[in-house]
């Protein structure tokens, strides 16, 4: 059974998402602020996490820097405030999805099945991926950039290797949304600019491999 946990510190929120995380098969169990969040994290296992980000104690941005230092867990941030900084944050500190309040049960939890299914299917084939300096470990989702290991975010490194997989084709935003996020994504295609100008920030001398074609969308060209 998936597991997720819920933290907010709004009840009712906690009470709508559980009793859809229940109809669709799933456990919910709920936490009202970070603190509490790290705890349970640090001693049960839980597939997803869905945060709010204004909380008491300790907000969602930083409890989840906290959750991602000791465990790789997909988080779906969820608030009130859905500003570009705000989103862009989120992005920052490694959250898999933004959902602005009020939301949609359903398309909530059309999400969550989502970044779940994909998470548990990031195994790959092939265990290492070298272009030029740049080397892959897929086992262990680790990038190196010559010879020094960059520290990729869940989403990044998944943005990352669609690209290395779709090398030289030109891909609209719109593509790379289904195929990253993997949904026909509600709201702004701008989700794809902040994502792949963070990825570029941590490529270090390989950022212009990610190529951005004009009224099209972005291209991968690596040196082999």
């Amino acid at each position: 059974m998936i597991k997720i946990l819920v933290v907010d510190d709004e009840p009712d929120i906690y009470q709508l998402i559980k009793r859809f995380a229940e109809h669709d098969g799933y456990e919910a169990i709920g936490a009202s602020d970070g603190l509490e969040a790290i705890t349970l994290c640090h001693n049960n296992h839980f597939d997803i996490i869905i945060m709010d980000v204004m909380m008491p104690d300790m907000d969602g941005f930083t409890a989840c820097k906290e959750i991602h230092k000791e465990k790789d867990i997909p988080i779906l941030m969820l608030s009130a405030r859905g500003a570009e900084y705000d989103k862009l944050l989120g992005f920052e500190v490694g959250v898999d999805d933004y959902v602005v309040k009020p939301f949609s049960p359903k398309e909530l939890m059309a999400r969550v099945k989502v970044i779940v299914n994909r998470h548990k299917s990031q195994d790959r084939t092939q265990t290492e991926i070298m272009l030029a300096g740049l080397r892959i470990d897929t086992l262990g989702r680790n990038v190196f950039v010559d010879g020094t290991k960059t520290e990729l975010t869940a989403k990044e490194y998944d943005l990352l290797m669609y690209f290395v997989e779709n090398k030289g084709i030109a891909l609209s935003r719109n593509q790379i949304l289904n195929a990253v996020w993997g949904y026909e994504y509600y709201g702004d295609d701008r989700t794809v600019d902040w994502q792949i100008k963070l990825l570029r920030n941590k490529l270090g001398t390989y950022r212009g491999w990610i190529v951005t074609l004009r009224g099209v969308g972005y291209k991968f060209e690596a040196e082999s």
